[in-house]
């Protein structure tokens, strides 16, 4: 894990690999949960029936967007900022879901710092996040991730 004192200490690290996350199981329980809090109930997401008799791996898929919301939950695994104010999620740029992620599947983070600059309140940090999934070639989302955080 990456221990930072500021934020500005990722200037220091501008082009490098931060790091991977452990292994997180998609369970059938996230994906309904995610599918309650948006609506986004497709059968694809909920229907485990249908899924085994029509899906490709007769198994109900994540959504995508589930998977990127995984960023702030893995990467605390990746790096830490002892001394800093708050972290606003700044955006995310070129996101892309390459490639399903089955219900039962482990997938884990990998970010790589593309960019730092210090802002007035503090430093923006643009991360390379490429989610694996166990067992595949093709990454599960591949997307530009924007934070600020906050000097003390």
């Amino acid at each position: 894990m990456l221990i930072l004192q500021t934020p500005a200490g990722f200037l220091d690290h501008v082009g490098q690999k931060l790091g991977t996350s452990d292994w997180f199981t998609v369970e059938q329980r996230h994906i309904d949960g995610f599918a309650d809090v948006t609506g986004d109930d497709f059968w694809i997401h909920v229907d485990t029936e249908r899924a085994a008799r029509e899906m490709p791996q007769g198994k109900t898929i994540a959504h995508g967007l589930f998977i990127l919301a995984l960023v702030p939950r893995l990467q605390r695994q990746i790096f830490r900022v002892e001394r800093r104010g708050k972290g606003l999620n700044y955006g995310s740029d070129r996101v892309r879901y390459t490639a399903s992620v089955p219900v039962g599947s482990r997938v884990r983070l990998h970010q790589t710092l593309q960019a730092a600059e210090r802002t007035g309140a503090g430093t923006r940090i643009t991360t390379l996040c490429e989610f694996e999934i166990e067992g595949q070639q093709r990454p599960a989302v591949v997307a530009q991730f924007i934070l600020l955080l906050q000097d003390e």
